[in-house]
């Protein structure tokens, strides 16, 4: 990716979500679909943690790059920095630790749990090899000291429950109160 342009406000946010519309990364569903069950999935196991539940709906916004009319989905393995980044000026500091850390607590689990790599997709396999593939004791060691690691680990389980065509979640729309009281947080 070139550079990277931060999102600034609640409504770059929504924009950038909307456009994620039919942009695919090679899952069985869209990046807005997926985003979207991810966030459904934490509002059932995560109810009181708003923060949280916009780190699942935007922790996927680093696999796209603007384009003229749209984005494109650009391959990185990095696009866990990258959606930090995005999203930090916009939605905070919390938000952006967590989007950063989905990957990392990918690689936790796979090193950690031994039935985890069996709710793996087939492309979630692939990028975890491009990703750094499982921790080493001293990863694991340091990723169990981060004050948000039980909040890390509910995204990435959320993140791979996300990818079920046709499921039915509320829609952006619902979203958008809170993507707004979350983003007025950051702010304060």
């Amino acid at each position: 990716m070139d550079a990277l342009v931060p999102l600034v406000d609640a409504s770059e946010v929504i924009a950038r979500l909307r456009a994620s519309t039919g942009a695919y990364d090679d899952e069985p569903v869209d990046i807005l679909e997926h985003c979207l069950q991810c966030a459904a999935n934490l509002v059932l196991t995560q109810p009181d943690d708003e923060e949280l539940q916009v780190a699942g709906l935007v922790h996927d916004l680093g696999w796209l790059t603007p384009k003229t009319g749209g984005v494109d989905v650009v391959f990185d393995a990095r696009h866990d920095a990258i959606g930090s980044e995005l999203v930090r000026n916009a939605l905070g500091d919390r938000v952006a630790h967590l989007v950063g850390g989905h990957i990392r607590a990918k690689r936790y689990l796979v090193a950690t749990d031994p039935g985890y790599a069996n709710v793996l997709t087939p492309r979630s396999v692939e990028t975890l090899v491009f990703q750094g593939g499982p921790f080493d004791a001293e990863d694991i060691a340091q990723f169990e000291t981060d004050p948000d690691r039980d909040a890390l680990l509910a995204l990435r389980r959320a993140d791979d429950a996300a990818k079920v065509p046709g499921a039915d979640v509320p829609d952006l729309e619902t979203w958008i109160q809170i993507i707004e009281r979350v983003a007025d947080a950051a702010r304060r």
